[in-house]
């Protein structure tokens, strides 16, 4: 059987395919459910977890120069997959792009990166979630045996009545720490039982799923502005010397710490792409994609300059390198429902991006079987809830038993580089796009082509290169093992190729 390693598909069948909703996804999403779900997707880990660490170890107080350069960064390919997302209003967000614009090898690059992307990324906050979830139940005086409650391998201490991670306590403590009770963490349970909650709720169905997380937005973001609006009130109280004291030196780590806390944080942004995987389930999709993906990033890029700079107003940014920085923050001020209001927010901001992320692994399963590239299973559709219901509960399953029982501590790398991955594909693929169909109708058009696209693909290399060596090694173990399936598999099922055999009256291969 020969092979056409470029084959693209045709654009104007994918969108004929898109027509109606009885043979495929339903469409209930309007402009707002899909702010929604970008915003949920975006604030989680980045802005209740990420931010102390990334002023405590690479840029101090200018990490809100940091959350702009990455913001920037992510705008580029934002304004990229709002024109694709607009051009092929399709579930399968960038690996569709890539398939339309380039060709089939590339589509299945991206697509089993964008795998690794999502369930590596929905455990990651899975665990963090957990810890949320835990440190708020000890709170309340319940103790969950800390064996089963924390991220495995993770070194727990009993302190101040409470179960600790020994990297979360003071330093004077961790030295002192071999005389307090010890436990190993072999297993998270609240992880597992919290994925497998969201899995339940996306099967059910989008709408449902959609409802939900809007009301979990509509409270991690309240969260945040009481949190923004306690701050504000406490140095109107107490004058501004706080924080100016604090924000002294601006740059303690100079310009290439501002660079390194963008790659660091960058997993703050991803979020606002997986509202391209929803495409399909929207009402009007070829107006309301680009609403829902450069809506969520902007009003979340204000939030996060908003936080960070009164964070580390608040804050020494030396002492943030914790889990919890927003709630130290809260801390500071002296309000004791504070800490405990924002830690119900993370525990709701995390939980909607367990749930977007989980619900762009299904839609790309989803696409990719209907290709012909994955298995047909995976593209089956619930008669009932009209859900993916299948590959939904695999996914759910898997990611499971990833996050209870894998230490995931740098998993985050892992989930960046398929993203910039995505991104660099993305970029390009609007530039070929425009020369090979230049005399399609988008309703939604990038600006300065080919210089967005260009500049693009230019920070995303960048910060691929600037992650670590052993993320970029396990990356490329992780498509070796793709291009095992392609070649067995994918390539002998593929509708684009079965369809090129039969226009040339190639004889297809017995299975």
């Amino acid at each position: 059987m020969s092979l056409n390693l470029l084959a693209r598909k045709d654009l104007r069948a994918m969108l004929k395919e898109t027509e109606g909703e009885h043979s495929g996804l339903k469409r209930t999403l309007g402009p707002f459910n899909l702010v929604t779900l970008g915003i949920g997707a975006i604030i989680g880990t980045g802005i209740f977890v990420l931010t102390g660490p990334a002023a405590a170890m690479y840029a101090g107080p200018a990490v809100v120069l940091s959350f702009i350069v990455a913001a920037t960064a992510s705008a580029f390919a934002g304004l990229c997959y709002a024109e694709f997302a607009a051009l092929i209003p399709i579930a399968g967000s960038a690996y569709s792009y890539g398939y339309t614009a380039i060709g089939e090898i590339v589509a299945w690059i991206i697509g089993w990166a964008l795998i690794l992307e999502y369930a590596f990324g929905a455990a990651t906050v899975a665990v963090g979630w957990a810890g949320y979830i835990n440190s708020f139940l000890q709170g309340l005086g319940i103790n969950i045996p800390p064996s089963i409650s924390a991220a495995p391998g993770t070194d727990i201490v009993f302190y101040q009545n409470k179960w600790n991670a020994l990297t979360s306590l003071p330093t004077a403590v961790q030295a002192t720490a071999a005389s307090l009770p010890h436990v190993i963490a072999r297993f998270d349970l609240i992880a597992m039982i919290g994925i497998l909650m969201v899995t339940a709720i996306l099967i059910i169905g989008i709408q449902e799923a959609a409802s939900v997380n809007t009301a979990i937005v509509v409270i991690k973001v309240s969260v945040l502005l009481v949190f923004l609006g306690i701050a504000v009130l406490f140095f109107m109280g107490h004058g501004w010397n706080l924080a100016t004291n604090n924000w002294h030196p601006f740059l303690p780590f100079g310009w290439s710490g501002v660079f390194h806390g963008a790659a660091f944080i960058f997993f703050a942004y991803i979020g606002f792409d997986a509202v391209s995987t929803a495409a399909q389930e929207a009402k009007k999709p070829q107006k309301d994609m680009p609403v829902g993906i450069l809506g969520s990033l902007v009003i979340c890029t204000i939030l996060y300059i908003l936080v960070g700079g009164l964070l580390t107003g608040l804050v020494p940014y030396t002492q943030l390198n914790v889990p919890d920085p927003v709630a130290m923050g809260v801390d500071a001020t002296g309000v004791a429902w504070g800490s405990f209001l924002v830690k119900l927010g993370a525990i709701c901001g995390l939980s909607s991006t367990m749930l977007v992320m989980l619900l762009g692994q299904s839609r790309i399963f989803f696409t990719m079987s209907s290709d012909g590239l994955l298995w047909k299973w995976a593209s089956k559709i619930h008669p009932k809830f009209r859900t993916p219901y299948i590959s939904t509960l695999l996914v759910g399953v898997a990611v499971s038993i990833l996050c209870a029982s894998l230490p995931v501590g740098r998993l985050a790398e892992l989930t960046n580089i398929g993203t910039l991955c995505a991104f660099t594909i993305v970029c390009a693929g609007v530039w070929i796009m425009r020369v090979r169909e230049p005399d399609m109708p988008r309703p939604f058009k990038t600006p300065l082509v080919p210089l967005v696209p260009i500049i693009g693909v230019g920070i995303a290399l960048f910060l691929i290169w600037e992650l670590q060596a052993i993320t970029k090694e396990v990356f490329l173990i992780w498509l070796a093992a793709g291009l095992v399936v392609y070649f067995l598999y994918s390539r002998k099922n593929s509708r684009v190729q079965q369809a090129l055999q039969k226009a040339t009256g190639a004889v297809a291969p017995r299975r």
